[in-house]
């Protein structure tokens, strides 16, 4: 569909930020990647930088749809948590 404005009178506000949501996801794996494998330091801070404000607009939206009800994270069980910190303090 060329029109957006069309695109957006058929798509829920749900389906888009679920959308928006996988994008994030998937650009901020990006820049995690060029940042881990880039040589120079000057464009590595660059990604570091660009990678922060990546995850600072997925958390927006992740908490705009949490408070809609939209995406609902089961809480860890206590003894679960516990057997990951040990085996994490293990190595």
């Amino acid at each position: 569909m060329s029109d957006p404005s069309k695109c957006a009178a058929t798509i829920g506000e749900k389906e888009l930020l679920n959308d928006f949501l996988m994008s994030q996801k998937q650009m901020t794996a990006s820049y995690n990647t060029y940042a881990g494998e880039c040589v120079n330091p000057q464009l590595r801070n660059t990604f570091l930088n660009i990678l922060d404000e990546e995850h600072k607009i997925q958390s927006d939206i992740f908490s705009d749809m949490q408070a809609k009800g939209w995406y609902q994270v089961e809480p860890a069980e206590q003894q679960k948590i516990w057997q990951t910190k040990q085996k994490l303090a293990q190595g």
